[in-house]
């Protein structure tokens, strides 16, 4: 699938798990059926929200495989293949073509850093060997390193970028890269609480963990953007803001999925060293949820 013209809604997909830490492919069929009821625009499994740094390289093989089956065509299917090692994210990136998936999702290398010229390597070296578009991952939150504004221009101009998800949080940075947007190169916001400024400056939609409890309110937002109806964008971004600030009261995926368990789709099960909410949190993000009337 095409997806070089990819807007609106596009939701970085948790990976549910069993109590013994395996894989729960039935909780993962109840997201994704979620997630196409509701119109979301496309999938994004085994990113950060979906726990793969915890993940074996044949577990990530086996949720890609999964989700593209079971979307079937009906929406783009975007996997996160990102690693600190260039090889490994080569690998990975490689495998999930093979698996069908519409698009790859690739991250700074996390921790080992890098210098301007590695940087640019690290991405160019997955660009050059795959065919399908990627995206750039900017989320020096999580990382420790940026892209710079010099690399994301130079990567700009490569035939297999698709765009950037711009999770840095700093309006700053995505002016300044936002004069590269254009038909060869998109922005996704990437921070659930940014995503019309962001779209003011051009982007074309999120990456949302959000969307993994509310697809259809953020697929709506994103649309009303897109069509010319500001006004309405912008009151859906602001009320969602006390939910939004619930699901990163703690470090993600943890609040997310302890949202989706809450909603019936999955068990709040992680792996180490993420674990279950603290009471606090926990309480204000069940107010947050009966708030937006996701709970009782």
């Amino acid at each position: 699938m095409d997806i070089r013209n990819l807007e609106g809604s596009i939701v970085a997909l948790i990976t549910p798990f069993h109590e013994d830490g395996s894989v729960d492919f039935d909780a993962l069929g109840r997201l994704i059926d979620f997630q196409l009821a509701a119109g979301t625009d496309a999938l994004l499994p085994l990113g950060t929200t979906g726990e793969s740094s915890t993940m074996t390289h044949e577990e990530d093989e086996a949720v890609a495989s999964f989700v593209v089956e079971r979307v079937a065509g009906r929406v783009p299917v975007i996997a996160g293949s990102g690693s600190n090692d260039t090889r490994t994210m080569l690998e990975k990136s490689l495998a999930y073509q093979r698996l069908g998936v519409d698009g790859l999702l690739l991250i700074t290398p996390y921790y080992n850093k890098a210098n301007e010229e590695g940087i640019y390597r690290h991405f160019a070296t997955v660009l050059d060997a795959v065919d399908i578009p990627c995206i750039l991952y900017n989320v020096p939150g999580r990382t420790g390193c940026s892209i710079s504004v010099a690399n994301v221009e130079r990567l700009s101009r490569h035939d297999n970028v698709l765009g950037i998800k711009e999770a840095s949080g700093s309006i700053s940075y995505a002016t300044d890269i936002a004069h590269l947007i254009g038909p060869t190169f998109k922005m996704f916001s990437g921070n659930d609480d940014m995503v019309v400024p962001l779209m003011s400056l051009g982007a074309s939609g999120v990456i949302s963990v959000w969307a993994n409890v509310q697809p259809a309110l953020v697929r709506e937002m994103t649309h009303a953007y897109l069509a010319g109806d500001v006004e309405r964008a912008r009151r859906i971004q602001l009320s969602g803001l006390p939910l939004v600030r619930a699901l990163f009261s703690e470090v993600n995926p943890i609040p997310v999925k302890e949202a989706c368990a809450l909603m019936g789709l999955c068990e709040p099960n992680f792996r180490l060293p993420l674990c279950r909410m603290g009471a606090a949190a926990r309480e204000g993000l069940i107010a947050s949820m009966k708030g937006a009337g996701l709970v009782d």
